[in-house]
């Protein structure tokens, strides 16, 4: 299979390069990565407009081609697909590992979630991956996850013949204690945004953005599915649409008169 990696972390952080290490040990696949040069979380659907994208070639350990992208997460898919840089069409795009969750709202701002969805989008199917730890300090165990993408992901019918985007989150302890992996909806995790006021040393007034993220673990959800030890697996759509809304409003004539 012609696979692309990417991430929102950076071309070299430890979750795609180990995603890139496991599936390249098995001989199976056309790996390519395209991915930012820099860290890139939380910037969503950005896209570079005002400014030139350099690309940087690496030479992958174990073959294939890999650029650093001084630009955003849907940049380097755009190139990827759009842009004719790799000389063929990827059949699968795995955005991540990630360092930390995408789970319920979370979606809404990830760089690992927009790769993905613009993957999506441009007519190749997708999987965003993200390890569940709450803190650097729990450590980072992406050898497990990287080995359920290898085992499991590109193995089984089902989730191999699935069109669109899966967001899967995966537990951060050793595989052997998960408890398998389920089909979840997306819960609710808004962050509860704190702005502390400071004041540069020339007098400038700034702003520290910090606070907490409260966890909805209400049954069903993906977060439910990680705290029982579940890798939580959620199809996602590029379409925002309300229908019921939409359909309320036709009903009722409006805006329409």
């Amino acid at each position: 299979m012609r696979i692309l990696l990417t991430n929102d972390d950076g071309f070299q952080a430890p979750g795609l390069q180990t995603l890139y290490r496991v599936l390249a040990e098995t001989n199976c696949h056309q790996i390519c990565i395209v991915a930012p040069e820099r860290q890139q979380s939380a910037t969503g659907r950005a896209v570079t407009l005002h400014k030139p994208l350099f690309l940087a070639r690496h030479e992958l350990p174990c073959g294939g081609q890999g650029f650093a992208v001084a630009g955003t997460p849907t940049d380097c898919i755009k190139l990827a697909l759009q842009g004719d840089i790799l000389g063929f069409r990827p059949e699968l795009v795995l955005s991540g590992i990630n360092a930390g969750p995408n789970l319920g709202s979370d979606v809404f701002y990830s760089g690992t979630v927009a790769a993905a969805m613009e993957s999506m989008l441009l007519g190749v199917k997708a999987f965003a991956l993200s390890l569940a730890v709450k803190s650097f300090t729990e450590g980072m165990n992406f050898e497990s996850a990287a080995a359920f993408v290898r085992d499991v992901l590109l193995e089984d019918e089902v989730l191999t013949s699935f069109e669109g985007l899966l967001n899967i989150n995966f537990p951060h302890h050793p595989r052997e204690a998960w408890q398998g992996y389920c089909l979840a909806r997306l819960g609710r995790r808004a962050f509860l945004n704190r702005f502390e006021t400071r004041k540069s040393p020339f007098g400038r007034e700034y702003y520290w953005v910090y606070g907490s993220q409260p966890e909805d673990e209400a049954e069903g959800t993906d977060q439910e599915a990680i705290a029982r030890g579940f890798v939580s697996i959620t199809p996602l759509l590029g379409d925002l649409t309300d229908y019921a809304e939409l359909e309320k409003l036709v009903e009722r004539g409006e805006p329409w008169g």
